[in-house]
C-alpha cells in the first residue's frame, strides 16, 4: 500500500514542474546556460526522488523519508559544476548553478506536497535574481570606479597586444595566460578585439613585480615562439599616459 494516490502524485509532480519551470523562465532570458526545461526537470525529478522515498519508507517502522532529499543536494552539485564556464579571466553560471540547486530544494518541498511553501520560495528565488540584479551591477561599478591600484605591490603596469588568426584565438588567450601566470605577474584584463583578414588582437593588461625585467622576457619570448601568432608587442603603461 502506498501512502500516495494517483491524484495526489500527479498534483506534485506538476507543481514542482511549473515552479521549476517559473524559475528557468528568468534563467533562460537571462542567460541561456540552464534554463525553463532544465530547472522543470530538477524540479520535477527532485520532487520524484522525494515521493520515492517517501513511499519506501512508509510502513518501516524508524525510516526516515527525509534522507533522500540529501542526496539530491549532493547529486545536484555535479549538474550545476556543468553550467559553470570559465571564459579566459571571467567565470560565467555561478548564479544559474545556484539557481539549478534552488530549484532542486523547490522541486522537494513540492514533492513533500507543501505547495505553498515550495511557492514562497520560488518567489523568493525570482526576487533575488531579478530585483537584486541592479543592486549588484550597482556595488559593482561603485567598487570598479574608487578602486586604485597599488603600485608598490602591483608592480609595473604593461599592455601586452598579440596578434594571430581568429580560430586561433583561445589557444592564443591560454598561451598568454599560462605565460604569465608566475607569481611575478597580475593579469588585471584579457580581452580581444577583430581586425582585418580574420585576425584578432589579443590584449593583456598585467603588472609585473621586480625590477630585472627577466620575467617579463621570458613570457614574451615563450609567447613570440607560439607558431600561431602572427605579431607581439608591448608597452609600459605609464610610460604613454
Amino acid at each position: 500500500m502506498s501512502p500516495l494516490d494517483t491524484l495526489d502524485f500527479v498534483a506534485r509532480v506538476l507543481a514542482a514542474l511549473a515552479l521549476g519551470a517559473g524559475i528557468g523562465l528568468e534563467r533562460q532570458w537571462r542567460s541561456g546556460l540552464a534554463g525553463i526545461r532544465t530547472n522543470a526537470l530538477v524540479s520535477g525529478g527532485s520532487a520524484l526522488f522525494v515521493m520515492l522515498g517517501e513511499i519506501g519508507a512508509f510502513g518501516l517502522p524508524g525510516a526516515d523519508p527525509t534522507r533522500i532529499a540529501a542526496q539530491v543536494v549532493s547529486g545536484i552539485g555535479f549538474l550545476g559544476a556543468g553550467v559553470i564556464l570559465r571564459e579566459g579571466l571571467n567565470v560565467r553560471g555561478l548564479t544559474t548553478a545556484a539557481t539549478l540547486w534552488c530549484s532542486a530544494a523547490i522541486g522537494s518541498l513540492a514533492g513533500f506536497g507543501l505547495y505553498m511553501l515550495a511557492a514562497c520560495g520560488m518567489v523568493a528565488i525570482l526576487v533575488v535574481n531579478t530585483a537584486m540584479r541592479p543592486l549588484s551591477r550597482a556595488i559593482s561599478r561603485r567598487r570598479a570606479a574608487t578602486h586604485e591600484p597599488d603600485e608598490a605591490v602591483d608592480g609595473t603596469r604593461y599592455l601586452l597586444e598579440v596578434r594571430t588568426h581568429e580560430k586561433h584565438e583561445q589557444r592564443v588567450k591560454w598561451l598568454v595566460l599560462d605565460a604569465t601566470g608566475s607569481p611575478d605577474f597580475t593579469v588585471h584584463s584579457l580581452e580581444s578585439a577583430p581586425k582585418k583578414h580574420d585576425e584578432v588582437l589579443v590584449r593583456a593588461e598585467l603588472a609585473v613585480s621586480g625590477t630585472n625585467g627577466s620575467s617579463l622576457e621570458d613570457a614574451l619570448r615563450r609567447i613570440s615562439l607560439e607558431p600561431r601568432v602572427s605579431a607581439i608587442r608591448w608597452w609600459d603603461i605609464a610610460a604613454v599616459e
